[in-house]
């Protein structure tokens, strides 16, 4: 397995007061240069239900994500990996999570995942000090939630 480095830049700014976390991107989401990029990923549908909005581009997705103060990143900077699996992640070396914590509101911690609340929880929770709320995997790998259960699940980012 080679090293693996994560390329696709925080989405926040000072009045961020949601982080959403996941755990490392796709290999899609690598090839677009941003979050969540397969097709087959929920994670901008769960979004555009939630809010009543429609994502036309990355540019529209990163004005939704800062005019609805929601920062967006991963935990994992750099990894060896088996294509997107994230149950083959080896080897991990963590993003600076705290810095978007220290740099803006961040008032809640939201995971995307039980990969992304494994690492947190083991490697960043004792730095930051801010409990991960979890969230189902919005991964098509997670065929046991459907779109409307994750919708269920995912509202609590709004709350």
């Amino acid at each position: 397995m080679n090293r693996v480095y994560h390329e696709i830049e925080p989405v926040y700014d000072q009045d961020s007061k949601i982080l959403i976390l996941g755990s490392f991107p796709s290999v899609k989401s690598r090839e677009n240069h941003f979050f969540y990029g397969h097709p087959q990923n929920r994670f901008w549908k769960v979004l555009e239900n939630l809010y009543d909005v429609h994502f036309t581009d990355i540019e529209s997705k990163k004005k939704f994500l800062h005019e609805n103060h929601i920062a967006l990143w991963d935990v994992i900077e750099s990894c060896e990996i088996e294509g997107s699996s994230d149950s083959s992640i080896k080897n991990i070396k963590l993003n600076d999570i705290k810095r978007i914590i220290d740099e803006s509101a961040i008032e809640k911690v939201f995971v995307n995942g039980r990969k992304a609340q494994q690492y947190y929880d083991k490697y960043i929770l004792d730095k930051t000090k801010m409990p991960c709320i979890p969230l189902p995997s919005t991964s098509p790998a997670n065929a046991a939630y459907t779109l409307e259960k994750l919708i269920m699940q995912w509202k609590q980012i709004k709350e």
